[in-house]
C-alpha cells in the first residue's frame, strides 16, 4: 500500500488548509492501543473505528492497533494474517514463546487496518510478578477483586513486553510512536516510561474516571471543579488505584490529549496536567450526490416511525400525523449525566405551552436507553397486530371496491356508490373499528420494565403525569432498548430511527464529547446539546449563530437548572412553531455542518500531537517544535444571511401553520446561494472583530 506523506483536507468544503512539516513516515511506526480495539464497549470503539480510515491513507503499513483478544470478536471482525514487518513478528514471536497468546490480523473496517490482539487469560499466570513490578514502577497496588484493574495490568504489561522487544531490534530507525487510549491502557504507557524505552508516548482521555462518578451522585460538578478533594472522592468509592493509574498516565505521557475544551478544563483540576492539544472526536462523511437525497431518506423513514405511532397509539389515535413531531433522546441510561431528568421537565412545559395556545401540533418522544427488562409490552405488540390486521382489512375492501368500480366504468356506467359497498363489506368495517377500542391509555414504556416501581424516568412521568391522555400535546414512549432491524417493534436501525425524526435532544450535564448530536448533525437531523458538552462546545467556537444551524445549546454552565429548563423549554417550543419549510431549510444547514465534523479535517489534530510527541521524546531527531492547527476562530460559519429557520423571539407566541406562510421568505431564500455564501465566507475568514465594541449592526445586517 503507498504512503501518504501528509493529509490533505483540501477537498472538504472551504475549510483552511493547514500546512504542517511533514513527517518520515516510512522511518516511523504508529500504535495506537485501546481496550476498545475490535471490542465495543463504549464511544472510544467508535473513536477507533471512525478514525482508522484517515490514518491509515496517512501511514500506510506502519500504522498497527493493539488491543484485547476476545474469541467472539476475533471470529467475526479479523481477519487473521502474518505480520508484514519482520521485526514485529519477531517480537510477536518471543512472546508467544514466552507461553502468551498473541493474535494479528486486519481489522474488518474500512480502512482495514492492521491489529495485533493479545490474550488476557493466556498471560494471566504472571499477575502476581506484573503486580510487583507495577508497585515498584508507580507505587500503585491493584486490589485482587478488582478485574477490570487486574485485566489493565495484563494488558499494559504485556503492551510494554511488546515494546521492548521491538525497539530492542532497532538501532536509530524507525522510531515508535505509541498513543494510549483511556486508563485501561494506560498501565502500558506507565511501564514503557520506567523502562526507559526509545517510545514517543501520547495519551488521551475521554473522560476523566473521577468526573463520570461524581457527575453520576448529582454533584454540582462545574462550580466546584476547584474545592475537590481529588484523593478523598476517589476512595470513598473505592476506585483510589484505578484514579492513580490513570493520573500517572496522564504525567508520564510525552503528550496529553482530551477530546473537548470542556474536558480539558475537567482534566487539569482532576489529574492535575493541563492538556497539550484538544483532539475532537470526528465521523466518516459520506455525501449524497444529490443534495435533496438526504431529505427523501428523512420522509421515507419518518413514514416508518408513523407506522409504528398508529399501532402504539391505536384507539387514541385523535391527533393528525401529519401535523406531528418526532423527538428523540438516546445512549446510556445515565438519568442525570444525559440529561434526561431535564428533558422530562421540559417536556412537562412544553405540554402546557402547547394546550393553553391550543396548538394542533403533537409531539412524540422516543426514549432509547437500555435497561432491564422482561419482555416486549403485550399491549404494545397488540397494537402493531391491530394496525397489521387494519391495514389488511383495509386492502381486501380496497381491491373488492376497485374491482366493482373497474367493472362499472367499463360499462359506461357511474358506479352507485351505496351499492358498490355491499353488507358483508360494512360488517367488516364496523368489526375493524370495533378492534381499535381499549378501555386504557397508550403505554409509555414498550417493554416490562424489571424494577418498574423504581425506574427514574417511568417515575418521573408519573411525577409529571405524561400517560399519553388524549389532552396531552407531548406523548412520551420509552423503548429501553437498543434500536434493530429485526425488531417486531419497530423494526429500523439506529440511523434510520435518527433520520425519520425531527429533533435530537441531548441535555446532558456531562458528556466530554457527545457522539449522539455529532451523528444527527451530519444526517442533517436539528439537535440539542449543551455548553456542558465536548460537542457543544466545539459547535459554539465553530459556528457565529449555532441555532440558525439546527444546533440548540442549552446553557449549563452558567445558568440554574430552573433556567436551564426554561431555556431548553423555549428551544422545543420554538421548533414546534416552525413551518414545514422552515425545518426542511434547517435541514439544509444542519446538513452543510458535517464537514466540520467530517476526520479528514479532525485527523489534524492527531497528526499534531503526534509531532509534538516525537519533539519531546526525540528532540535530536525530531527539531522542530510543530505549528499549532490554526485557531478556530479564523473559520467560524457565519449566521445566514436569509430568512430566519425559526421565529424570531419577537414573533407572537402562537405557532406557525405551514399554510400560511409568508411569501416574501419564499423568495428570501435561495439554498444553493446559501450555500455557496457559506462556503465563500469560510475561505475568506469570517471577521469576528467586523464590529467594533459599542457600535450597533446596521438594521438588516444580517437580514435575519
Amino acid at each position: 500500500m503507498p504512503l501518504v506523506r501528509s493529509l490533505s483536507v483540501t477537498s472538504l468544503n472551504g475549510l483552511p488548509q493547514w500546512e504542517d512539516e511533514d513527517l518520515p513516515v516510512e522511518d516511523l511506526l504508529l500504535f495506537e492501543v485501546a481496550w476498545e480495539v475490535t471490542n465495543k464497549v463504549g464511544g472510544i470503539y467508535t473513536v477507533i473505528q471512525t478514525k482508522a480510515k484517515i490514518t491509515v491513507d496517512e501511514w500506510g503499513e506502519n500504522y498497527f492497533l493493539i488491543g484485547p483478544y476476545f474469541e467472539h470478536n476475533v471470529k467475526t471482525q479479523v481477519e487473521v494474517c502474518e505480520p508484514p514487518n519482520p521485526a514485529i513478528k519477531k517480537a510477536a514471536d518471543t512472546l508467544r514463546g514466552q507461553g502468551c497468546q498473541v493474535f494479528f490480523g486486519r481489522w474488518l473496517i474500512e480502512g482495514s487496518p492492521y491489529v495485533m490482539l493479545f490474550d488476557i487469560g493466556s498471560a494471566a499466570w504472571n499477575l502476581d510478578r506484573w503486580k510487583g513490578e507495577f508497585w515498584d514502577a508507580c507505587s500503585i497496588g491493584i486490589p485482587f477483586h478488582d478485574r477490570d484493574a487486574n485485566d489493565a495490568l495484563i494488558f499494559g504489561s504485556l503492551t510494554a513486553w511488546f515494546f521492548k522487544e521491538l525497539s530492542s531490534q532497532f538501532d536509530d530507525k524507525p522510531n515508535l510512536i505509541a498513543h494510549f487510549h483511556e486508563w485501561q491502557a494506560g498501565a502500558g504507557l506507565i511501564l514503557s516510561r520506567y523502562r526507559k524505552l526509545p517510545v514517543a508516548t501520547i495519551f488521551t482521555t475521554h473522560a476523566t474516571l473521577l468526573g463520570r462518578y461524581l457527575c453520576a451522585a448529582s454533584i454540582d460538578f462545574y462550580n466546584k471543579l476547584d474545592q475537590f478533594d481529588i484523593d478523598k472522592e476517589a476512595g470513598e468509592r473505592e476506585i483510589y488505584h484505578r484514579y492513580c493509574m490513570e493520573r500517572a498516565s496522564v504525567h508520564c505521557a510525552h503528550v496529553f490529549t482530551t477530546v473537548s475544551q470542556i474536558t480539558a478544563i475537567e482534566a487539569e483540576h482532576m489529574l492535575k496536567r493541563k492538556a497539550d492539544v484538544v483532539t475532537p472526536n470526528g465521523l466518516n462523511i459520506k455525501k449524497f450526490s444529490a443534495m435533496h437525497e438526504f431529505q427523501n431518506l428523512h420522509a421515507m423513514y419518518k413514514a416508518r416511525i408513523q407506522d409504528f405511532v398508529r399501532g402504539h397509539f391505536y384507539g387514541h389515535l385523535d391527533f393528525n400525523l401529519e401535523r406531528t413531531l418526532f423527538f428523540f433522546i438516546a445512549g446510556r441510561y445515565e438519568y442525570s449525566n444525559k440529561g434526561a431528568d431535564m428533558f422530562l421537565e421540559a417536556l412537562s412545559r412544553l405540554n402546557f405551552l402547547l394546550r393553553v395556545h391550543r396548538s394542533d401540533i403533537t409531539v412524540v418522544v422516543f426514549f432509547i436507553m437500555p435497561a432491564k427488562t422482561n419482555n416486549f409490552n403485550v399491549e404494545t405488540l397488540k397494537g402493531q397486530a391491530i394496525r397489521k390486521q387494519l391495514w389488511d382489512t383495509a386492502q381486501s375492501v380496497k381491491e373488492k371496491f376497485g374491482k366493482k368500480l373497474y367493472n362499472a366504468l367499463l360499462k359506461g356506467e357511474i358506479p352507485d356508490l351505496n351499492k358498490i359497498l355491499d353488507r358483508d363489506d360494512l360488517t367488516i368495517m364496523k368489526r375493524a373499528i370495533f378492534s381499535t377500542q381499549r378501555q386504557s391509555l397508550p403505554p409509555v414504556t414498550t417493554h416490562n420494565m424489571m424494577d418498574d416501581s423504581n425506574d427514574p424516568i417511568l417515575n418521573t412521568i408519573r411525577r409529571i403525569g405524561l400517560f399519553n391522555n388524549r389532552t396531552d400535546r407531548v406523548k412520551v414512549i420509552l423503548h429501553p432498548e437498543f434500536l434493530s432491524s429485526t425488531s417486531p417493534l419497530l423494526p429500523m436501525d439506529y440511523e434510520d430511527f435518527v433520520r425519520g425524526c425531527h429533533l435530537g435532544v441531548f441535555p446532558s450535564y456531562y458528556e466530554p464529547w457527545g457522539y449522539t448530536p455529532a451523528e444527527c448533525t451530519v444526517m442533517g437531523i436539528p439537535s440539542v446539546t449543551t455548553n456542558l458538552s465536548g460537542f457543544g462546545c466545539f459547535m459554539q467556537e465553530h459556528v457565529a449563530d449555532p441555532t440558525a444551524y439546527g444546533i440548540y445549546i442549552v446553557d449549563r454552565r452558567f445558568r440554574s437548572p430552573d433556567e436551564s429548563c426554561n431555556q431548553l423549554t423555549q428551544f422545543l417550543y420554538g421548533f414546534c412553531q416552525q413551518s414545514r419549510r422552515q425545518r426542511i431549510i434547517q435541514r439544509n444547514r444542519t446538513e452543510r455542518l458535517s464537514d466540520l465534523l467530517d476526520w479528514r479535517y479532525l485527523g489534524r489534530y492527531y497528526m499534531h500531537a503526534r509531532h509534538l510527541a516525537l519533539s519531546r521524546a526525540f528532540p535530536d531527531k525530531f527539531e522542530m517544535e510543530p505549528s499549532a492547527p490554526p485557531k478556530t476562530e479564523g473559520f467560524r460559519y457565519p449566521r445566514p444571511s436569509s430568512v430566519p429557520p425559526s421565529p424570531s423571539v419577537s414573533q407572537p407566541s402562537s405557532p406557525h401553520q405551514s399554510e400560511g406562510e409568508d411569501e416574501d421568505e419564499d423568495e428570501r431564500y435561495d439554498e444553493d446561494e446559501e450555500a455557496e455564501r457559506d462556503r465563500q465566507n469560510i475561505k475568506s475568514p469570517f471577521p469576528l472583530g467586523a464590529v467594533q465594541p459599542g457600535k450597533k449592526k446596521q438594521h438588516g445586517e444580517y437580514r435575519n
